[in-house]
């Protein structure tokens, strides 16, 4: 791509979406919008602001169903699982939200690579193949040499099947020469969160070197012009109007489309959780109506684009979410530096959490739920990212190649780390998932490959 003048973008038109968020809409609009949602194209922000205002459940029912039938068309039944691995909880920012803050009095902990080592074991013995690396924004302490030697160090912890495919990043917005070392480190999404687009409350938020709106907002593009075509953005919610936050995503995400020619990869829409010293009184709180309700629209808004929620939420909220446009979750996490092995420490912990449960509790849920659980990393590994990957989104086509890698990744699961009982029941999803593949030729290569797991081979993909 051409180099860009980052001083002078103009991504969020505020003036534009404020206005937007008074919008209203009859029952015969929406039902307009959603026919044209169903077509899998997108929608306009004047389109996504009507559906965002919808407050009758008689409306909500057939916004959902519209998201959850997109959602099943491009993404299939699977459900993509991570988890992240804090490395360390230094940081110069003291951010009004997060428990990192420089007012936190909590001892700070930076893992040594002995220590990566030995969370990325754990996390490997539960069964997790992709991890999402976290970091707190510290030149002296988190300098890029530090990241990238924590990357090669989970790359290189492996023991029998127990391996990590993919790493993906989220570290704070910086050069394009340390987006560049990233990439050669072989990561798979760089992830970073505006936290709001507001930006009169993002200075409200933010002091330290994070406070630079400008910063944060251009990175993407340092990233994409370093080579790394796979990105991944989201707010913050809770910390401005909800319905403002998610009509700039969506104008964020044409913006990167019109210009780099491939959209977000991912977008993730954590909520505000409270934790040790971080306690805020927010004016904008969203409900976990208008929370679902967010998650539909940019489904519909967005539908190419992969989109993740946290451990943040409730098991009940989380289930709701994947119906209607969640593709990819977090599952037993830990939100501090070397929290697999020492239990909860409220004080060092970034934020609460609402789903404690294990991995293998998680995938039984998801199973009874009637989706597949997925642990695929090949998109990364053989080349199908950036436009590649947004050409198959787009088109509908990637459940062709995700659904059978799903198909193995969970059969490897099975075999070498479920509990009996999550095996019994895994077991019959595959057979059901199986069924439902109307390709004979491919569902020849999966009948194949899952007897070749069975008979002790691993790491199989189409």
């Amino acid at each position: 791509m051409p180099k860009m003048n980052f001083d002078k973008i103009n991504i969020i038109n505020e003036n534009k979406i404020q206005e937007l968020t008074a919008t209203e809409a009859c029952k015969s609009e929406i039902k307009e919008i959603l026919q044209k949602g169903e077509e899998m194209k997108g929608l306009s922000l004047n389109d996504c602001a009507k559906l965002l205002s919808i407050q009758d459940s008689e409306l909500l029912e057939p916004l959902f169903a519209s998201a959850k039938k997109v959602k099943e068309a491009i993404y299939g039944p699977r459900l993509v699982l991570f988890a992240p691995l804090y490395a360390s909880n230094f940081c110069f920012n003291d951010c009004e939200y997060c428990a990192f803050h420089t007012r936190n009095p909590a001892p700070r902990k930076k893992l040594t690579l002995d220590e990566v080592k030995e969370q990325v074991e754990i996390l490997e013995a539960m069964g997790h193949k992709r991890l999402l690396l976290e970091f707190g924004e510290h030149p002296v302490e988190n300098p890029i040499d530090y990241v990238v030697d924590v990357i090669k160090t989970i790359y290189d912890t492996k023991k029998g099947p127990c391996e990590i495919r993919r790493v993906n990043v989220n570290i704070a917005a910086t050069t394009m020469e340390n987006y560049q070392r990233l990439k050669e480190a072989g990561i798979g999404t760089y992830q970073l969160f505006q936290e709001t687009y507001h930006e009169p409350t993002y200075k409200k938020m933010h002091n330290g070197p994070k406070a630079d709106y400008e910063r944060q907002i251009t990175a993407m593009f340092r990233a994409f012009e370093a080579g790394i075509d796979d990105l991944g953005i989201g707010v913050l919610f809770g910390l401005y109007d909800y319905r403002f936050e998610v009509l700039s995503l969506i104008q964020y995400a044409q913006f990167m489309d019109k210009v780099l020619g491939v959209g977000p990869h991912t977008i993730s829409v954590p909520r505000f959780q409270p934790a040790h010293t971080v306690d805020i009184n927010l004016k904008y709180q969203v409900s976990d109506q208008n929370f679902l309700k967010l998650i539909a629209v940019l489904r519909l808004a967005v539908p190419y684009t992969g989109m993740i929620i946290s451990t943040r939420e409730t098991p009940e909220i989380r289930r709701q979410a994947f119906a209607i446009g969640i593709s990819q979750a977090s599952a037993a996490s830990k939100t501090e530096p070397g929290g697999y092995n020492k239990g909860e420490h409220a004080s060092e912990a970034q934020f609460n959490l609402n789903d404690h449960r294990s991995l293998d509790e998680v995938i039984q849920d998801i199973c009874r739920l009637g989706y597949l659980p997925s642990f695929c990393t090949t998109c990364y590994r053989v080349g199908r990212t950036g436009d590649v990957f947004m050409r198959l989104a787009k088109a509908g086509k990637i459940h062709e190649m995700c659904q059978p890698n799903a198909l193995l990744t969970f059969k490897e699961y099975l075999l070498d780390y479920a509990s009996d009982k999550t095996r019994q029941v895994g077991e019959k999803n595959i057979l059901n998932h199986l069924e439902a593949i109307e390709n004979s030729e491919t569902k020849k290569i999966i009948i194949n490959n899952l007897k070749k797991l069975e008979q002790g081979e691993r790491d199989l993909y189409v």
